[in-house]
């Protein structure tokens, strides 16, 4: 059994940091140490049981008659499908006749499991870019083993071959636009000194066909210390677009042509806007003074584009944001602006017609309960013509898809997802906790209708980069817990964008703290309710809701009785040197500004888990391949925790990327050995 790292109680200072060796992913004497933990993991945690759930959550996720997902490119209707015997998968087609009937001919364009083994390549799907119009060629985007890094490939959509000598960019972060048949706008961190310090391109490169794209001319380019440079072709006004994305709140958007940018678009960096067919419409993040008068932060304002290009600032307010009455985005769909709004959580959509002075509004009717999400059939916004589809689901009911459209159209249902798991006799409550400061923290709990004061509680939540956590089917969740009589609960807590940017902003930089200590006052109020005891919850999350698992351990280890921490953010003395991590800094601050570190450090779990605390369980998992979150945060975490004498497990499989895996196989066993681990650790079942 490889020995573990020399014992230290506490890290004498910040930078005194003696498992640093860690995070050199592919060191021999890491692999080695990484090899022993996997070990030890799997032979506590994988027996007949965990077998079990593993075969049936990869047999659920494999079902024939799941949703097959679609875009429209041109006539066809495009999908990616994965099952048991296409575990990398299937890109193929159809036509919207087709899909209707309950068994749709699909034409398959790549066999990926099949050219994998042909090139000995352990790839990954990571999508296509057809070519607008006519959709006969597209850069096929595909990683290796899952990570964010991908190899662009040219491919014909005539003969379902690679081009020869197409268009080709060896592995590096980045994607590349049609310009036109033989040109490419490529935004990749391709080159010496093609990179920012967050891993990303500072590049926008025009790139022609049979030529180097190393020695693509470069048309604009970012300081390194931005977070990337994005580029493209507003195929609406036939303008070039140049964006610099300063951080992760912040934008500047450029409007230019082949040689470079020519008109910088004269809006707040941290305003989300958006335009189609000579009407723009705008979001501000941060009170914006303008015209004469204030407007407040996801207000939502509309106003041509050409007279905006000229000068004019003359905005018409159409959305208005309430104390719980959040917007959570919008777009646009054949000269319609789609507005989708949390009404106290439940979804509602508005469609707008742009006019001078007056836009005219109309409810498309979708269900309110639950989740519902819409979006454009046409995977290129200029080619759509108003069809939309819609999704529905709730904790126990499977997803539907709906086609509507712009025109108010009566929704169709066009196909239903089979249920993964027995929902007899579960029921779904909406709750509130009080967090530290008294704002009121909602929750969803799905289960049994009886409280029996011990229910064994799955409780999830995240809380970061206003990503809103909300109820959608709980299909291996429903698995692996529902089904064996237990109760899941989803924490909708701050630094989410549940209710908008308020929301976001009190869980933001220093105010991460708050968005941790509601994630406890959940877990508090479920034993003040009755419905359980602190050593029957078990808590999980994944990547930002990795680190607040990670200061569950530290700071409420006495509320949880087990603890999942996922792909996890930890070490937040250097989580900015590592991988991704700079471009974070708008979420959580900077640990080398002193001010912003005086914070940082008490949500820096890594420097602050000290000896003889009361510390649950924990098993804290990664993978190899995730070249977003370093998979040192979750390494280090471990063998200091075990260090201190603490019963910490790590499982670190080799593939899988900033997820639970590259595979259906691979997901399931993540998700197994989590629950396997967590159910035994509150004593759920025997270990």
């Amino acid at each position: 059994m490889t020995a573990l790292p020399d014992p230290r109680p506490t890290l004498a200072a910040p930078d005194d940091d003696p498992w640093l060796w860690l995070e050199e992913v592919e060191g021999e004497r890491a692999l080695a140490w990484v090899a022993g933990q996997n070990a030890a993991t799997l032979a506590r945690l994988a027996d007949a049981r965990f077998e079990a759930d593993r075969d049936a959550v990869r047999i659920a996720l494999d079902r024939p008659d799941k949703l097959p997902h679609i875009t429209r490119r041109g006539s066809w209707l495009y999908n990616f499908w994965t099952d048991g015997a296409q575990p990398r998968g299937l890109w193929r087609r159809t036509t919207l006749e087709s899909y209707r009937t309950p068994q749709p001919e699909w034409q398959v364009l790549l066999d990926l499991d099949a050219l994998a083994r042909e090139e000995g390549e352990d790839w990954v799907w990571h999508g296509a870019a057809t070519l607008p119009g006519t959709h006969d060629i597209a850069i096929l985007r595909l990683s290796r083993g899952g990570g964010d890094a991908v190899v662009l490939r040219e491919f014909s959509l005539e003969t379902l071959r690679f081009v020869e000598g197409g268009f080709a960019l060896p592995e590096c972060k980045g994607s590349a636009d049609w310009l036109d048949r033989d040109t490419l706008l490529l935004t990749a961190a391709y080159g010496e000194g093609m990179a920012t310090t967050s891993g990303y391109s500072r590049t926008v490169r025009l790139w022609a066909r049979g030529t180097d794209p190393a020695a693509a001319p470069v048309l604009y380019a970012v300081p390194e210390d931005h977070m990337g440079a994005w580029g493209g072709l507003d195929r609406d006004t036939g303008r070039l677009l140049f964006i610099d994305q300063i951080g992760f709140y912040d934008t500047e958007v450029h409007l230019g042509d082949r040689t470079g940018p020519q008109q910088r678009i004269d809006l707040p960096t941290d305003m989300d806007y958006r335009w189609q067919r000579g009407w723009l419409a705008a979001r501000p993040r941060t009170p914006w003074t303008v015209g004469g008068a204030t407007h407040a932060p996801d207000t939502l304002l509309g106003v041509g584009l050409d007279a905006f290009l000229a000068g004019s600032r003359d905005f018409t307010t159409l959305f208005t944001p309430g104390e719980r009455v959040a917007l959570q985005g919008f777009f646009w769909a054949d000269g319609r602006l789609i507005v989708s709004v949390l009404d106290e959580l439940r979804p509602e959509f508005t469609l707008l017609t742009p006019g001078e002075g007056e836009w005219s509004g109309a409810r498309l009717e979708l269900p309110r309960t639950g989740v519902a999400s819409l979006w454009p059939l046409d995977n290129e916004v200029e080619e759509s013509d108003g069809t939309l589809l819609a999704q529905v689901e709730d904790p126990i009911t499977p997803a539907t898809l709906l086609l509507t459209s712009t025109t108010l159209a009566t929704p169709e249902v066009l196909r239903r997802s089979s249920p993964v798991f027995d929902a007899t006799g579960l029921v779904v409550t909406r709750h509130e906790a009080v967090s530290t400061d008294g704002e009121r923290i909602p929750y969803v709990q799905t289960g049994p209708a009886a409280e029996t004061g011990d229910a064994p509680i799955h409780l999830s939540g995240y809380g970061g980069f206003r990503v809103s956590r909300l109820p959608h089917y709980q299909g291996m969740t429903g698995k692996l817990w529902l089904e064996k009589g237990g109760t899941t609960v989803i924490a909708n807590i701050r630094g989410g964008g549940e209710f908008g940017t308020r929301w976001h902003e009190a869980g933001r930089r220093e105010g991460k703290r708050l968005s941790h200590d509601d994630f406890a006052a959940v877990a508090a109020d479920l034993v003040r309710r009755g419905v359980t005891t602190p050593g029957r919850i078990a808590a999980e999350g994944g990547s930002n809701g990795g680190l607040l698992i990670a200061n569950m351990l530290t700071r409420y280890p006495e509320r949880f009785g087990a603890l999942f921490c996922t792909i996890p953010l930890i070490d937040m003395r250097r989580y900015t040197k590592l991988l991704a991590g700079a471009s974070w800094i708008a979420e959580y601050g900077d640990p080398d500004v002193p001010e912003d570190w005086a914070f940082l450090q008490h949500m820096s779990a890594y420097h602050a888990a000290e000896p003889g605390r009361p510390y649950p369980p924990i098993l804290i998992a990664t993978t190899r391949r995730d070249d977003r979150v370093h998979p040192g945060h979750a390494r280090k975490m471990a063998a200091k925790l075990q260090s201190l004498g603490y019963p910490a497990l790590l499982h670190e499989p080799a593939a899988g990327g900033h997820g639970y895996g590259k595979d259906n196989s691979e997901v399931a066993t993540f998700a197994a050995l989590g629950a396997a681990f967590l159910r035994r650790a509150i004593g759920w079942e025997k270990g």
